[in-house]
């Protein structure tokens, strides 16, 4: 079993499985990969002006690919996360056109964050969130031919932005074509649930992932197993806004909006500093789906965030 090394000098912003790998390794191998500034646009003096005019055919600096010797269509890709090293920096932001209240921010915003250690500072009333990285995207290559985009997640993995895909944790994606074609990127150094302005605190990284082949298991799509506790996070309680109603995509606005409302007038934050708070730190939940006509969506925000 052998440890390899994949830099981000050329990234890939698509999946395609016609694209010759840039590594091949046996199952068992370790590789450390560099992992690019997920949009490969900005750096820490970007300005939401920047921001505004990234090139989204760029968009996700993903690296890779790696093939793994013996991988078949009908067999499952085993990834094991051992070690994620942020390098000093990240941001959070909004742009026109993207996140869950496109309609609330039409204008762009962006924010930089100080990491240090094991904190991720955001330099504003002493609001600091514990280090808890993972890769945004893990995919392998599509069945399909073509060029396809890494916006949306896919049957083949892509951009599921799934913060349980921590150090520590194992995951397995469908193979899809021969030698899977692993790549990955987008690393986030902490991400609520639902990622609600549409960037978490978007980091360039140093991952190490182990690769293996399983053939005893039948899976369609990316199944994942994290340890516990679930977040450091987790040790001064939390403010919960809730909202209902019979859409469950308006509920979860409005539950948003109402803990953008909270913070603001709690905590000081402007209205962009907040929607960045509540996307780097809150969690959206289904807290009922069963009660006709009107279903509630719950917005969780750990207290223990705020200095």
């Amino acid at each position: 079993m052998a440890e390899h090394y994949l830099d981000d000098s050329v990234t890939q912003p698509f999946w395609d499985n016609s694209v010759s790998p840039r590594l091949t390794i046996a199952p068992g191998d370790t590789v450390v990969i560099e992992c690019a500034e997920p949009v490969g646009q900005l750096n820490p003096g970007s300005t939401a002006d920047d921001l505004a005019n990234i090139d989204f055919a760029l968009v996700h600096a993903l690296t890779g690919s790696i093939a793994i010797e013996g991988a078949a269509p009908g067999d499952a890709l085993q990834v094991d996360i051992l070690d994620m090293r942020h390098k000093g920096w990240g941001w959070t932001g909004h742009i026109p056109g993207f996140g869950l209240l496109q309609e609330d921010f039409d204008f762009s915003y962006i924010h930089h964050w100080e990491l240090d250690g094991a904190v991720c500072r955001f330099g504003v009333n002493d609001i600091s969130l514990p280090f808890e990285p993972f890769p945004g995207c893990v995919g392998v290559a599509p069945a399909e031919s073509g060029r396809l985009n890494t916006i949306p997640p896919r049957i083949n993995g892509g951009n599921v932005d799934v913060r349980d895909l921590v150090v520590g944790s194992s995951f397995w994606l469908p193979v899809l074509v021969e030698g899977a074609l692993f790549s990955t990127g987008d690393c986030h150094s902490a991400q609520g649930q639902g990622e609600v302005s549409g960037t978490a605190i978007e980091s360039p990284m140093t991952v190490t992932m182990r690769f293996s082949l399983r053939q005893d298991l039948n899976i369609r799509e990316l199944q994942i197993r994290r340890p516990s506790p679930m977040s450091p996070a987790d040790s001064a309680g939390y403010h919960i806004t809730t909202a209902h109603g019979p859409d469950l995509m308006e509920n979860a606005k409005n539950a948003v909006r109402y803990m953008i409302d909270w913070l603001g007038k709690n905590q000081g934050l402007t209205a962009s500093q907040a929607y960045c708070i509540c996307s780097a730190a809150g969690d959206l939940k289904i807290a009922e789906i069963v009660d006709a006509p009107n279903w509630v969506v719950a917005f969780h925000m750990p207290l223990s965030i705020f200095g």
